[in-house]
Protein backbone atom coordinates (compact mmCIF):
# COMPACT_ATOMS: atom_id res chain seq x y z
CA UNK A 1 0.00 0.00 0.00
CA UNK A 2 1.23 3.44 -0.89
CA UNK A 3 0.78 7.03 -0.19
CA UNK A 4 -2.69 8.23 -0.81
CA UNK A 5 -2.59 11.25 -3.36
CA UNK A 6 -4.36 13.79 -2.75
CA UNK A 7 -7.22 13.96 -4.56
CA UNK A 8 -7.74 10.15 -5.60
CA UNK A 9 -10.63 9.17 -3.60
CA UNK A 10 -10.90 7.87 -0.61
CA UNK A 11 -11.06 4.13 -1.37
CA UNK A 12 -8.10 4.22 -4.19
CA UNK A 13 -4.63 4.13 -3.59
CA UNK A 14 -2.29 5.44 -5.61
CA UNK A 15 1.28 3.98 -5.95
CA UNK A 16 4.34 6.77 -6.17
CA UNK A 17 7.14 5.44 -7.45
CA UNK A 18 7.08 1.85 -7.48
CA UNK A 19 10.07 0.17 -5.40
CA UNK A 20 11.10 -3.42 -5.98
CA UNK A 21 10.02 -4.50 -2.89
CA UNK A 22 12.89 -7.00 -2.02
CA UNK A 23 16.18 -8.77 -3.55
CA UNK A 24 19.57 -8.31 -2.23
CA UNK A 25 20.59 -4.46 -2.72
CA UNK A 26 16.93 -3.69 -0.27
CA UNK A 27 17.48 -5.90 2.48
CA UNK A 28 21.48 -4.87 2.69
CA UNK A 29 20.10 -1.65 3.37
CA UNK A 30 17.76 -2.85 6.33
CA UNK A 31 20.70 -4.94 7.57
CA UNK A 32 22.41 -1.53 7.69
CA UNK A 33 19.94 0.23 8.85
CA UNK A 34 19.27 -2.19 11.53
CA UNK A 35 23.41 -1.44 12.41
CA UNK A 36 22.57 2.36 12.89
CA UNK A 37 19.16 1.26 15.06
CA UNK A 38 21.58 -0.74 17.43
CA UNK A 39 24.38 1.85 18.00
CA UNK A 40 21.48 5.03 18.22
CA UNK A 41 18.78 3.69 20.24
CA UNK A 42 20.26 0.66 21.26
CA UNK A 43 23.03 3.02 22.92
CA UNK A 44 20.50 4.87 24.18
CA UNK A 45 18.66 2.49 25.94
CA UNK A 46 21.43 1.44 27.83
CA UNK A 47 21.22 5.02 29.88
CA UNK A 48 20.21 3.33 33.19
CA UNK A 49 23.32 1.54 33.76
CA UNK A 50 25.13 5.14 33.61
CA UNK A 51 22.76 7.18 35.37
CA UNK A 52 23.35 4.37 38.37
CA UNK A 53 27.10 4.06 38.20
CA UNK A 54 27.27 8.20 37.87
CA UNK A 55 25.04 8.38 41.14
CA UNK A 56 27.69 5.50 42.99
CA UNK A 57 30.71 6.60 41.47
CA UNK A 58 31.48 9.54 38.89
CA UNK A 59 29.43 12.28 39.87
CA UNK A 60 27.82 10.78 43.20
CA UNK A 61 28.44 14.56 44.33
CA UNK A 62 25.64 15.69 41.82
CA UNK A 63 21.87 14.98 42.27
CA UNK A 64 19.85 12.23 40.43
CA UNK A 65 17.71 14.49 38.60
CA UNK A 66 21.12 16.56 37.49
CA UNK A 67 22.25 13.57 36.22
CA UNK A 68 19.57 12.47 34.04
CA UNK A 69 19.77 15.50 31.71
CA UNK A 70 23.02 13.87 30.30
CA UNK A 71 20.88 11.17 28.57
CA UNK A 72 18.00 13.48 28.52
CA UNK A 73 19.67 15.71 25.95
CA UNK A 74 20.88 12.95 24.24
CA UNK A 75 17.67 11.70 23.50
CA UNK A 76 16.53 14.83 22.67
CA UNK A 77 18.87 15.68 20.30
CA UNK A 78 18.61 12.18 18.10
CA UNK A 79 14.87 12.81 18.03
CA UNK A 80 14.82 16.93 17.84
CA UNK A 81 17.12 17.02 14.88
CA UNK A 82 14.95 15.22 12.62
CA UNK A 83 13.89 17.75 10.24
CA UNK A 84 16.88 19.02 9.43
CA UNK A 85 18.76 15.87 9.19
CA UNK A 86 15.61 14.87 6.77
CA UNK A 87 16.36 17.51 4.80
CA UNK A 88 19.65 16.91 4.25
CA UNK A 89 18.96 13.33 3.56
CA UNK A 90 16.49 14.23 1.04
CA UNK A 91 19.36 16.80 -0.69
CA UNK A 92 22.19 14.73 -0.82
CA UNK A 93 21.37 11.40 0.16
CA UNK A 94 22.77 8.89 3.50
CA UNK A 95 26.10 8.59 3.10
CA UNK A 96 27.82 11.80 4.28
CA UNK A 97 25.08 11.91 6.65
CA UNK A 98 26.16 8.76 7.94
CA UNK A 99 29.66 8.94 8.13
CA UNK A 100 29.38 12.17 10.23
CA UNK A 101 27.39 10.76 12.31
CA UNK A 102 29.66 8.19 13.19
CA UNK A 103 32.29 10.18 13.50
CA UNK A 104 30.59 12.62 16.34
CA UNK A 105 28.82 9.24 17.70
CA UNK A 106 31.80 7.46 18.75
CA UNK A 107 34.01 10.28 19.12
CA UNK A 108 31.87 11.50 21.71
CA UNK A 109 31.90 8.16 23.50
CA UNK A 110 35.84 8.25 23.56
CA UNK A 111 35.61 11.31 24.94
CA UNK A 112 33.41 10.48 27.50
CA UNK A 113 35.60 7.60 28.27
CA UNK A 114 38.37 10.28 29.68
CA UNK A 115 35.52 12.54 31.32
CA UNK A 116 35.54 13.29 35.02
CA UNK A 117 33.66 15.87 35.22
CA UNK A 118 29.93 16.91 34.90
CA UNK A 119 30.31 19.18 31.94
CA UNK A 120 32.64 17.31 29.94
CA UNK A 121 30.42 14.24 30.11
CA UNK A 122 27.37 16.22 29.27
CA UNK A 123 29.39 17.40 25.99
CA UNK A 124 30.26 14.16 25.22
CA UNK A 125 28.11 11.36 25.83
CA UNK A 126 25.19 14.36 26.19
CA UNK A 127 25.58 16.25 23.00
CA UNK A 128 28.20 15.39 20.83
CA UNK A 129 27.35 11.55 20.81
CA UNK A 130 23.55 12.56 20.55
CA UNK A 131 24.11 14.69 17.88
CA UNK A 132 26.00 11.69 16.39
CA UNK A 133 23.08 9.32 16.62
CA UNK A 134 20.76 11.10 15.03
CA UNK A 135 22.30 11.91 11.81
CA UNK A 136 23.42 7.91 11.48
CA UNK A 137 19.59 6.55 12.58
CA UNK A 138 17.45 8.77 10.54
CA UNK A 139 19.12 8.88 7.08
CA UNK A 140 19.28 4.98 6.67
CA UNK A 141 15.50 4.69 8.21
CA UNK A 142 14.60 7.22 5.35
CA UNK A 143 16.36 5.25 2.69
CA UNK A 144 14.86 1.83 3.56
CA UNK A 145 11.66 3.64 2.74
CA UNK A 146 12.92 4.14 -0.76
CA UNK A 147 13.20 -0.01 -1.06
CA UNK A 148 9.54 -1.07 -0.62
CA UNK A 149 6.34 -0.95 -1.26
CA UNK A 150 3.90 -4.06 0.08
CA UNK A 151 6.65 -5.04 2.47
CA UNK A 152 7.56 -1.65 3.68
CA UNK A 153 5.86 -2.47 7.66
CA UNK A 154 8.22 -5.77 7.99
CA UNK A 155 11.09 -3.68 6.62
CA UNK A 156 10.92 -0.84 9.22
CA UNK A 157 10.18 -3.38 11.84
CA UNK A 158 13.03 -5.39 11.22
CA UNK A 159 15.11 -2.13 10.97
CA UNK A 160 13.48 -1.19 14.51
CA UNK A 161 14.80 -4.49 15.99
CA UNK A 162 18.05 -3.51 16.14
CA UNK A 163 17.40 -1.04 18.85
CA UNK A 164 15.81 -4.01 20.93
CA UNK A 165 19.04 -5.99 20.59
CA UNK A 166 20.80 -3.31 21.68
CA UNK A 167 18.90 -2.52 24.56
CA UNK A 168 19.63 -5.82 25.66
CA UNK A 169 23.66 -5.91 24.96
CA UNK A 170 24.66 -2.66 25.80
CA UNK A 171 23.38 -2.62 29.85
CA UNK A 172 24.09 -6.02 30.65
CA UNK A 173 27.99 -5.77 28.34
CA UNK A 174 28.96 -2.48 29.74
CA UNK A 175 27.51 -3.24 33.45
CA UNK A 176 29.90 -6.47 33.57
CA UNK A 177 32.72 -4.14 32.14
CA UNK A 178 32.58 -1.68 34.65
CA UNK A 179 33.29 -4.31 36.75
CA UNK A 180 35.92 -5.92 35.16
CA UNK A 181 37.96 -3.39 33.07
CA UNK A 182 37.06 0.01 34.61
CA UNK A 183 34.74 2.62 32.88
CA UNK A 184 37.55 4.12 30.94
CA UNK A 185 37.75 0.54 28.86
CA UNK A 186 34.06 0.33 29.23
CA UNK A 187 33.06 3.14 27.05
CA UNK A 188 36.18 2.30 24.61
CA UNK A 189 35.19 -1.27 23.69
CA UNK A 190 31.59 0.11 23.32
CA UNK A 191 32.96 2.81 20.76
CA UNK A 192 34.79 0.18 18.81
CA UNK A 193 31.77 -1.79 18.90
CA UNK A 194 29.76 1.07 17.21
CA UNK A 195 32.61 1.85 14.86
CA UNK A 196 32.77 -1.53 13.61
CA UNK A 197 28.97 -1.81 13.03
CA UNK A 198 29.09 1.77 11.63
CA UNK A 199 31.15 1.15 9.32
CA UNK A 200 29.13 -1.74 7.66
CA UNK A 201 26.04 0.57 7.54
CA UNK A 202 28.04 3.54 5.43
CA UNK A 203 28.80 0.10 3.02
CA UNK A 204 25.43 -0.76 2.47
CA UNK A 205 22.86 2.40 2.84
CA UNK A 206 22.27 3.52 -0.55
CA UNK A 207 19.92 5.52 -2.22
CA UNK A 208 17.17 3.53 -4.77
CA UNK A 209 17.03 6.44 -6.48
CA UNK A 210 19.75 9.54 -6.56
CA UNK A 211 18.83 12.67 -4.74
CA UNK A 212 17.84 15.93 -6.43
CA UNK A 213 19.96 18.80 -5.29
CA UNK A 214 17.85 21.92 -6.81
CA UNK A 215 15.95 22.21 -3.48
CA UNK A 216 13.55 25.82 -5.50
CA UNK A 217 10.55 23.63 -6.33
CA UNK A 218 10.12 21.70 -3.22
CA UNK A 219 10.29 25.05 -1.19
CA UNK A 220 7.12 24.57 -0.15
CA UNK A 221 7.39 21.35 1.12
CA UNK A 222 8.64 22.92 4.79
CA UNK A 223 5.17 23.88 5.53
CA UNK A 224 3.14 21.70 3.70
CA UNK A 225 2.64 19.20 6.97
CA UNK A 226 1.82 21.64 9.31
CA UNK A 227 -1.57 22.35 6.32
CA UNK A 228 -2.27 19.07 6.10
CA UNK A 229 -4.59 17.78 8.41
CA UNK A 230 -3.71 14.09 8.45
CA UNK A 231 -0.26 15.11 9.06
CA UNK A 232 -0.73 17.50 11.78
CA UNK A 233 -2.86 14.49 14.27
CA UNK A 234 -0.01 12.01 13.53
CA UNK A 235 2.62 14.45 14.96
CA UNK A 236 0.08 15.70 17.61
CA UNK A 237 -0.20 12.24 18.50
CA UNK A 238 3.25 11.23 18.59
CA UNK A 239 3.90 13.95 21.03
CA UNK A 240 1.67 12.95 23.84
CA UNK A 241 2.50 8.56 22.86
CA UNK A 242 5.53 9.33 23.57
CA UNK A 243 4.90 10.84 27.58
CA UNK A 244 2.92 7.36 27.47
CA UNK A 245 5.64 4.88 26.54
CA UNK A 246 8.72 6.66 28.18
CA UNK A 247 7.57 6.47 31.20
CA UNK A 248 7.55 3.17 31.78
CA UNK A 249 11.10 2.48 30.41
CA UNK A 250 12.49 5.43 32.46
CA UNK A 251 10.97 4.10 35.69
CA UNK A 252 10.33 0.64 35.78
CA UNK A 253 13.66 -0.27 37.14
CA UNK A 254 13.28 2.77 39.63
CA UNK A 255 9.85 1.11 41.04
CA UNK A 256 11.45 -2.57 40.70
CA UNK A 257 14.22 -1.29 43.36
CA UNK A 258 12.16 0.51 45.45
CA UNK A 259 9.72 -2.39 45.98
CA UNK A 260 13.13 -4.37 47.23
CA UNK A 261 13.82 -6.48 44.03
CA UNK A 262 17.06 -8.09 44.73
CA UNK A 263 20.47 -7.32 42.61
CA UNK A 264 20.19 -10.47 40.51
CA UNK A 265 17.32 -9.75 39.02
CA UNK A 266 17.38 -5.83 38.69
CA UNK A 267 19.52 -5.32 36.06
CA UNK A 268 17.68 -7.38 33.76
CA UNK A 269 14.05 -5.58 33.87
CA UNK A 270 15.06 -3.41 31.02
CA UNK A 271 16.59 -6.06 29.43
CA UNK A 272 13.28 -7.79 29.48
CA UNK A 273 11.07 -5.09 28.20
CA UNK A 274 13.87 -5.00 24.96
CA UNK A 275 13.86 -8.41 24.65
CA UNK A 276 10.49 -8.73 24.16
CA UNK A 277 10.28 -5.39 22.48
CA UNK A 278 12.52 -7.23 19.45
CA UNK A 279 9.07 -9.83 19.33
CA UNK A 280 6.49 -6.65 19.60
CA UNK A 281 8.54 -4.41 16.42
CA UNK A 282 9.09 -7.35 14.26
CA UNK A 283 5.64 -8.94 14.53
CA UNK A 284 3.70 -5.94 14.52
CA UNK A 285 5.71 -4.68 10.78
CA UNK A 286 4.79 -8.06 9.25
CA UNK A 287 1.11 -8.13 10.55
CA UNK A 288 0.82 -4.05 9.78
CA UNK A 289 1.65 -5.04 5.80
CA UNK A 290 -0.83 -7.65 5.61
CA UNK A 291 -4.06 -5.88 7.84
CA UNK A 292 -3.06 -1.81 7.70
CA UNK A 293 -0.15 0.15 9.32
CA UNK A 294 -2.76 2.43 10.95
CA UNK A 295 -4.69 -0.71 11.69
CA UNK A 296 -2.05 -2.61 13.77
CA UNK A 297 -0.61 0.36 15.21
CA UNK A 298 -3.91 1.70 16.90
CA UNK A 299 -4.71 -1.35 18.35
CA UNK A 300 -1.56 -2.43 19.73
CA UNK A 301 -0.78 1.25 21.35
CA UNK A 302 -4.47 1.03 23.27
CA UNK A 303 -3.59 -2.59 24.39
CA UNK A 304 -0.22 -0.72 25.70
CA UNK A 305 -2.27 2.11 27.84
CA UNK A 306 -4.46 -0.78 29.54
CA UNK A 307 -1.29 -2.27 30.13
CA UNK A 308 0.07 0.55 31.57
CA UNK A 309 -3.49 1.15 33.55
CA UNK A 310 -4.82 -2.67 34.40
CA UNK A 311 -1.12 -4.39 35.11
CA UNK A 312 1.40 -1.78 36.14
CA UNK A 313 -0.61 0.11 38.58
CA UNK A 314 -1.77 -3.19 41.07
CA UNK A 315 2.06 -4.72 40.06
CA UNK A 316 3.30 -5.03 43.46
CA UNK A 317 6.09 -7.96 43.30
CA UNK A 318 8.71 -9.05 41.16
CA UNK A 319 6.34 -11.52 39.20
CA UNK A 320 3.80 -8.82 38.31
CA UNK A 321 6.42 -6.31 37.38
CA UNK A 322 8.57 -8.45 35.21
CA UNK A 323 5.46 -10.08 33.74
CA UNK A 324 4.75 -6.13 32.56
CA UNK A 325 8.10 -5.22 31.07
CA UNK A 326 7.48 -8.39 28.59
CA UNK A 327 3.66 -7.40 27.80
CA UNK A 328 4.86 -3.57 28.06
CA UNK A 329 7.70 -3.99 25.85
CA UNK A 330 5.58 -6.54 23.36
CA UNK A 331 3.13 -4.35 22.56
CA UNK A 332 4.87 -0.90 22.74
CA UNK A 333 7.40 -1.88 19.91
CA UNK A 334 4.96 -0.67 17.23
CA UNK A 335 5.74 2.65 18.68
CA UNK A 336 8.97 2.39 16.74
CA UNK A 337 8.58 -0.13 14.47
CA UNK A 338 6.04 1.50 12.29
CA UNK A 339 6.08 5.22 13.13
CA UNK A 340 8.34 5.62 9.99
CA UNK A 341 5.43 3.48 7.85
CA UNK A 342 2.69 5.74 9.36
CA UNK A 343 4.33 8.48 7.65
CA UNK A 344 4.35 6.63 4.18
CA UNK A 345 0.88 6.49 4.75
CA UNK A 346 -0.07 10.25 4.82
CA UNK A 347 2.76 11.99 3.11
CA UNK A 348 4.23 11.83 -0.47
CA UNK A 349 7.50 10.01 -0.74
CA UNK A 350 9.39 12.87 -2.20
CA UNK A 351 10.29 14.53 0.97
CA UNK A 352 9.78 11.40 3.39
CA UNK A 353 13.05 12.39 5.44
CA UNK A 354 12.02 15.83 6.48
CA UNK A 355 8.43 14.76 7.41
CA UNK A 356 9.70 11.42 9.17
CA UNK A 357 12.16 13.90 10.91
CA UNK A 358 9.12 16.37 12.06
CA UNK A 359 7.37 13.49 13.40
CA UNK A 360 10.67 12.28 15.52
CA UNK A 361 11.16 16.19 16.41
CA UNK A 362 7.53 15.80 18.38
CA UNK A 363 8.73 12.89 19.96
CA UNK A 364 12.01 15.20 21.24
CA UNK A 365 10.28 16.75 23.78
CA UNK A 366 8.91 14.20 25.09
CA UNK A 367 12.49 12.59 25.23
CA UNK A 368 13.30 15.59 27.50
CA UNK A 369 11.01 16.64 30.06
CA UNK A 370 9.43 13.09 30.53
CA UNK A 371 11.71 12.68 33.57
CA UNK A 372 11.23 16.05 35.22
CA UNK A 373 7.60 16.26 35.24
CA UNK A 374 7.52 12.15 36.20
CA UNK A 375 9.82 13.03 39.17
CA UNK A 376 7.33 16.09 39.87
CA UNK A 377 4.40 13.70 39.96
CA UNK A 378 6.62 11.27 42.11
CA UNK A 379 7.55 13.80 44.86
CA UNK A 380 3.77 15.32 44.76
CA UNK A 381 2.74 11.67 45.86
CA UNK A 382 5.21 10.93 48.13
CA UNK A 383 6.99 8.40 46.53
CA UNK A 384 4.01 6.70 45.10
CA UNK A 385 3.96 5.67 41.69
CA UNK A 386 0.40 5.54 41.03
CA UNK A 387 0.29 8.99 39.85
CA UNK A 388 2.73 8.39 37.49
CA UNK A 389 0.93 4.75 36.13
CA UNK A 390 -2.53 7.06 35.92
CA UNK A 391 -0.64 9.79 34.02
CA UNK A 392 0.93 7.48 31.92
CA UNK A 393 -1.65 4.86 30.47
CA UNK A 394 -4.08 8.11 30.37
CA UNK A 395 -2.15 9.62 28.05
CA UNK A 396 -1.05 6.72 25.78
CA UNK A 397 -4.72 6.23 24.92
CA UNK A 398 -5.12 10.19 24.53
CA UNK A 399 -2.10 10.14 21.97
CA UNK A 400 -3.50 6.89 20.05
CA UNK A 401 -6.52 8.32 19.92
CA UNK A 402 -5.77 11.49 18.18
CA UNK A 403 -2.82 9.37 15.69
CA UNK A 404 -6.37 7.37 14.96
CA UNK A 405 -7.70 10.70 14.09
CA UNK A 406 -5.06 10.85 11.07
CA UNK A 407 -6.49 7.42 9.44
CA UNK A 408 -10.11 8.94 10.09
CA UNK A 409 -9.40 12.07 8.20
CA UNK A 410 -7.83 9.76 5.19
CA UNK A 411 -10.80 7.06 4.70
CA UNK A 412 -13.27 8.04 7.17
CA UNK A 413 -14.07 5.90 10.63
CA UNK A 414 -15.09 2.72 8.09
CA UNK A 415 -12.85 0.32 10.54
CA UNK A 416 -13.02 -2.74 7.60
CA UNK A 417 -10.32 -1.01 5.53
CA UNK A 418 -6.83 -1.76 5.09
CA UNK A 419 -5.04 0.98 6.01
Amino acid sequence: MGYLAPGSGKDSVKLVDEAPDGGAAAWLVVFGAWCTSFCSFGWINSVGVFQDYYERALLKEYSSSTISWIPSVQIFLVMFMGPLVGRLHDKYGPRPLIIGGTFLHVFGIMMASISTKYYQLLLSQGICSGLGASAVFQPALSTVAGWFTTKKGAAFGICSTGSSVGGVIFPIMVSHLIKDVGFAWSMRIAAFLILGLLIISILTVRPRVQPSRTGDAEKADYGAPFREPASLFLMGGFFLLTFGIFVPINFIEVEARASGMGNGILPYVVPILNAASFFGRSLSGIFADKVGRFNVFTCVCIITGILVLGLWIPASNNAALLSFAGLFGFFSGAYISLSPALVTQVAPPTNFGYRAGLLFMCASVGGLVTNPIAGAILQSQHGSFTGLKVFAGVICLVGTCVIFGARVCKIGFNLAVKF
